[in-house]
Order: structure tokens, then C-alpha cells, then sequence
């Protein structure tokens, strides 16, 4: 797994409104990267719309978000029209950018294969990654509180 203090695996990918994205996009923000398993579930809902809701506290802190799932950009389209999601949703579609930081099911529920794992990446305004975490339970959330602190030391 990408470590704090490395430099964050580049990628781009395919947002909701079909245009690609890159890590280099991002440049001179700080970037908060979530994997998500999969669109429409409860969990994954409810993890996107707290960072809607809390959309501010992350400008505030100088940081765009980008949320990865291997779902389709139409199915992400359709998801971030219905939760009026504000950011970036990146379709991971072929699983190379989930393995990349190595959150990835091999197999997941209902015997799926290659889902990404829930995690939450923090990376710097010059592509380091300042903070690591990726979660074995698809029911659990990343602690937001240590993104913050995290974001908010590097401003």
C-alpha cells in the first residue's frame, strides 16, 4: 500500500461527465482521494454525502476531493446527479488505479470480483501522500477527523 511520505501512484481516469481526470489536475491543492466500493449502496451514500455536506471545511482547508469507484461514469453520473454531489467522481472501471494503492477486493459480496475497498488518501499539494488509511470492512468510514488534522497541517 502507498505510504505517507511516498509519492501518490499517478491515474487518469474518466469522471462522471465522461472527461478524464489525472492526479496532475489536482496540482497545487491538497487532494483528499476516496475509493468506494460501489455507487447506490448505503454505506457509500452516506460517506459521500457527509464530504457534501462538509464540502466547505474542505475548501477551507485548500482540498478538492476526488471519489473512485470501479462503477461505469454512467452509473456515477447518474449517482452524483441524484446525492448533488460537488466533486470529482472517477471511474475506476478497469481496476488499475484501485490495485495502484492496493484497495482492492479480489472478491467481494455476492462473489464480485474487483471491487475497491473503502479508503481515504490525503495527498499534498506537490503529489506526496501525507495520510494513508484503507479499511478491510466495506461498513466502515475513514476517520474524516485525521483527514482534517492532516489537511489542516499542511496549510
Amino acid at each position: 500500500m502507498p505510504t505517507p511520505g511516498q509519492k501518490a501512484p499517478d491515474f487518469t481516469l474518466f469522471n462522471s461527465d465522461r472527461q478524464e481526470v489525472s492526479l496532475g489536475s489536482f496540482q497545487g491543492k491538497n487532494l483528499i482521494i476516496l475509493f468506494f466500493p460501489m455507487a447506490f449502496t448505503s454505506v457509500c451514500t452516506a460517506e459521500l454525502c457527509e464530504m457534501r455536506d462538509n464540502i466547505t471545511t474542505y475548501a477551507d482547508l485548500n482540498a478538492d476531493i476526488a471519489a473512485i469507484s470501479v462503477d461505469s461514469p454512467f452509473t456515477l453520473a447518474k449517482f452524483k446527479e441524484d446525492q448533488q454531489l460537488p466533486f470529482n467522481l472517477l471511474s475506476d472501471f478497469n481496476k488499475e488505479v484501485s490495485q495502484a494503492y492496493d484497495t482492492y477486493y479480489e472478491t467481494f459480496v455476492m462473489n464480485l470480483k474487483g471491487v475497491s475497498k473503502r479508503s481515504a488518501f490525503v495527498i499534498d499539494k506537490e503529489g506526496i501522500i501525507q495520510y494513508a488509511e484503507v479499511l478491510d470492512s466495506a461498513g466502515d468510514v475513514p476517520n474524516f477527523q485525521a483527514v482534517r488534522e492532516t489537511l489542516a497541517s499542511l496549510n
